[in-house]
């Protein structure tokens, strides 16, 4: 791999003291961050395989969408007037047509949404889903970085259950990518909603045993209370906690009715995350809002994501932080209670935190991965300012992401893809989603 330098770009590196250069560089050498720093220390562009002018751009970590379902793309504007985040609108919407999935529908689905997620300047995501070897390999054709949950719904199929977990130990032993972009993880679905605390526990075993984490969803809705509360008299965090499921890495998505003491049960935790996914959360009608201030103040990592377009039909993740940063606003009753900077944060380093990755992605520093991107601000809506990061969130858009590069390898290139014609991939999309579709009516007539 080449060596490639970037210059005359605002650096926001996103570091532990979020250092920002006005107009500085970025060298990428073997794929890794090499140097970086302010113009006037920039070594000369004689010295590398390609150097980029980068005037009137901001270079900054690429961005880490901490909890989405890729082929859940097929789904995008079917569930309208239905919320999601409760068992009857995601099992009316959603799971009736899922029936009608073979794995030959989920390259295409997982290929269009990789990239509109690079075209719009995510690196890195988490995914949850079925067909979990499906989803791997359309990742590692796309070359974006990804944790793939296998995802498990038991549905109170002790013998479903059983089958579930051996396919997803032996996703975990054998799908990790050669370059270490894909990781496999497990993904049961939300607890007690359709997995048992005994498969539960299995799967924290299993998990552990292997070193990877579990991503589920949690505190969506009233029912994940409601049915704890009826067997154990407590919430799911703590009737978790006790049965021991929060000894590995957990990351929960939505949580959005966390209580007091749900909130010290992640605290507690030493390997426990939050991807709050504010959009999702408000198209679904919930009244809960994840409380984000509340659980950084207790020293909990929360990161930022789209949840399936299905629910939040895009995957914009600087519109996704401009969410997060209003409904805390509004939750909280103040303006501004989470800062520009901290949105940025928890859309690159904390992400990257939640997923284990925050030593290799997340920040600009020298020696991690060279996932990053470059976002044009020289166009209408953007003007100086003495505070990017508020023009970033609260103006910005993925529309206006111009280059994006993993692990060194440049992906976009001026809005185009490298690996892959964009219209290639929409073409072979549209085959798949009308087929599926019509398997889908065929199915409901036959029923």
């Amino acid at each position: 791999m080449g060596s490639t330098l970037l210059r005359n770009a605002v650096i926001l590196t996103v570091d532990a003291d979020n250092t920002f250069h006005p107009l500085g560089w970025v060298a990428i050498v073997g794929g890794r961050i090499a140097g970086l720093g302010r113009m006037e220390n920039c070594p000369s562009v004689h010295d590398y395989d390609e150097a980029l002018d980068l005037a009137g751009h901001v270079v900054m970590p690429g961005l880490v969408n901490a909890h989405t379902h890729s082929a859940m793309i097929l789904f995008r504007g079917r569930s309208e007037g239905q919320s999601l985040l409760t068992m009857e609108g995601w099992y009316n919407s959603i799971r009736e047509p899922e029936l009608s999935l073979i794995a030959s529908d989920i390259g295409p689905a997982v290929a269009l949404s990789c990239a509109e997620m690079a075209l719009s300047g995510t690196t890195t995501f988490c995914d949850q889903y079925f067909f979990a070897e499906e989803i791997a390999e359309a990742v590692k054709e796309a070359g974006l970085r990804a944790v793939i949950a296998y995802g498990i719904v038991q549905l109170g199929d002790k013998a479903r259950g059983e089958e579930e977990l051996a396919l997803a130990t032996n996703f975990l032993r054998q799908q990790r990518s050669a370059d270490g972009r894909v990781i496999p993880w497990f993904g049961p679905h939300a607890p007690y909603v359709d997995n048992t605390e005994d498969l539960l526990l299995e799967e924290v075993a299993v998990a552990n045993e292997f070193g990877v984490g579990l991503h589920l969803h949690m505190a969506c809705g009233p029912e994940d209370n409601e049915e704890t509360q009826r067997r154990y008299g407590t919430t799911a965090a703590v009737a978790l906690e006790k049965l021991g499921f929060f000894n590995g890495r957990i990351h929960a998505a939505h949580c959005l009715d966390l209580s007091p003491e749900d909130i010290a049960v992640f605290a507690r935790a030493r390997h426990a995350s939050i991807s709050h996914n504010a959009t999702a959360g408000l198209r679904s009608g919930r009244e809960g809002i994840c409380p984000v201030v509340d659980l950084k103040a207790a020293g909990v990592t929360v990161a930022l994501g789209t949840d399936n377009v299905a629910a939040n039909n895009g995957y914009d993740m600087i519109n996704e932080m401009r969410v997060a940063g209003l409904v805390a606003s509004h939750r909280e009753g103040r303006a501004q209670p989470i800062s520009s900077a901290e949105l940025i944060r928890m859309a690159t380093i904390e992400g990257a935190k939640a997923l284990g990755l925050e030593n290799e992605i997340g920040s600009l520093e020298v020696g991690k991965s060279a996932d990053l991107i470059a976002i044009d601000i020289s166009g209408a809506g953007y003007s100086e300012t003495p505070d990017i990061e508020t023009l970033l969130v609260y103006s910005g858009s993925g529309r206006d992401v111009r280059h994006v590069f993993v692990a060194g390898e440049q992906l976009v290139q001026d809005r185009q893809l490298l690996r892959r014609p964009l219209s290639e991939i929409r073409a072979e999309y549209s085959n798949t989603y009308k087929d599926f579709w019509s398997r889908v009516e065929a199915a409901r007539k036959v029923a």
